[in-house]
C-alpha cells in the first residue's frame, strides 16, 4: 500500500511541466539551504579541502551553486517517471556513442565509468540510444527503504536499462556470458569504500583518498572494453554525455593504473563545473588532506 501511496506521488509530482517544478526547485533551495542546512557542514567540508585554492566567498558560491542544482536534479529525476523516450532523448543527449555501438557489434561488452556528476539518475536512458540486441544495465546498491528503493527501480528501468544490485554483479555478468549476450554496463565509481575495505589510495581532489577497485577487476576479467562518460548540463533540463575511451587494452594496464585514469577524468570533469558534483555525501570520510 505504502508503496502505491508513493508511485501515486510521484506521478502526480512528474506530470507538473518542467518550468513550474523550477520554480518549486527555487524556493526548496531556500529550505533546504538557509532554514534545514541539509549537511551544510560536510558541504563546506568537503568544497574547502577540494579547493583550497579558493577564497571563503568563492566556496560560499560554488556551495549555492551546488545546493541549486541539487534541487534540480532532485525535480528532474521525479520527472522520469512520465518522460516519453523522445523526451528524454532531447534533454539527454550522448555523444560518440557510435565508438560503444561500433564494439558491441563486433561482440565486445563494454564497462562505462561515471561519477556522481550532473544528473546520473538520467544516464538510465542509456539503452535508447544503443543497438537494439544489446542490453543495458547499471550497477546501483540497495536503498535501505524497500518501498523507495522499489520506486528508484521503476523509474531507472522505464527507458530499458536493467538495474543490477551490485553485490550480484558478478553473477547477472556470468549469466550474460552464459545465453551469449553482449552488455554494456555503467558503474558509478566514486563510492567511498568502508574504512576495513580501504586498500587502495588515490590523489583526488587534493586527498589521499581511498577508492573502490571493484570496475578494474571486473573489465579485465571478463575482457570489457572501457570508457569514462564525460557529462556536461548545457542549461535547466538539458545535459550531454560524451564516451570517452579510457584505454583501448585496459587489460594490458599495470594494476590499479585504470582505476586512476578514471579518477583522473573526473577530477578534471568536476573542476570544469564543481557544482554538478554531489557534495553532500562522505567522500573523504576516510581520506587525508594533501597541502597545498
Amino acid at each position: 500500500m505504502m508503496y502505491q501511496l508513493l508511485r501515486l506521488f510521484l506521478k502526480l509530482l512528474a506530470c507538473i511541466p518542467f518550468r513550474v517544478l523550477y520554480f518549486f526547485s527555487d524556493g526548496m533551495f531556500y529550505v533546504l539551504y538557509y532554514l534545514i542546512r541539509y549537511r551544510r557542514k560536510i558541504v563546506r567540508k568537503n568544497l574547502t579541502e577540494s579547493f583550497p585554492e579558493k577564497s571563503l566567498s568563492e566556496i560560499k558560491h560554488v556551495e549555492k551553486k551546488f545546493y541549486h542544482f541539487f534541487m534540480d536534479m532532485l525535480m528532474e529525476s521525479c520527472k522520469l517517471a512520465t518522460l516519453s523516450p523522445d523526451g528524454i532523448r532531447r534533454r539527454m543527449k550522448f555523444r560518440n556513442v557510435e565508438a560503444v555501438n561500433a564494439l558491441v557489434r563486433q561482440g565486445k561488452s563494454v564497462a562505462i565509468y561515471l561519477g556522481h556528476y550532473g544528473n546520473w539518475e538520467w544516464v538510465s536512458s542509456m539503452p535508447l540510444w544503443l543497438e537494439k540486441n544489446v542490453t543495458g544495465a547499471q550497477i546501483y546498491r540497495k536503498l535501505s527503504n524497500k518501498n523507495v528503493d522499489r520506486l528508484m527501480l521503476h523509474i531507472r528501468e522505464r527507458m530499458g536499462a536493467v538495474c543490477v544490485d551490485m553485490h550480484k554483479t558478478a553473477r547477472y555478468i556470468n549469466e550474460q556470458i552464459g545465453v551469449g549476450k553482449v552488455c554494456v554496463i555503467g558503474f558509478i565509481a566514486d563510492q567511498s569504500p568502508r574504512k576495513r575495505e580501504s586498500r587502495h589510495f588515490l590523489h583526488f581532489l587534493h586527498h589521499n583518498a581511498p577508492v573502490l577497485t571493484g570496475t578494474e577487476k571486473i573489465v579485465k576479467h571478463y575482457g570489457f572494453e572501457v570508457f569514462f562518460l564525460d557529462v556536461r548540463r548545457i542549461k535547466r533540463g538539458y545535459y550531454e554525455a560524451e564516451f570517452v575511451r579510457l584505454h583501448e587494452s585496459p587489460q594490458s594496464l599495470p594494476d590499479f593504473e585504470l582505476t586512476a585514469l578514471y579518477f583522473k577524468h573526473l577530477e578534471q570533469t568536476i573542476m570544469r563545473q564543481p557544482e554538478l558534483y554531489l557534495w553532500t555525501h562522505k567522500r573523504f570520510r576516510n581520506a587525508e588532506v594533501l597541502g597545498t
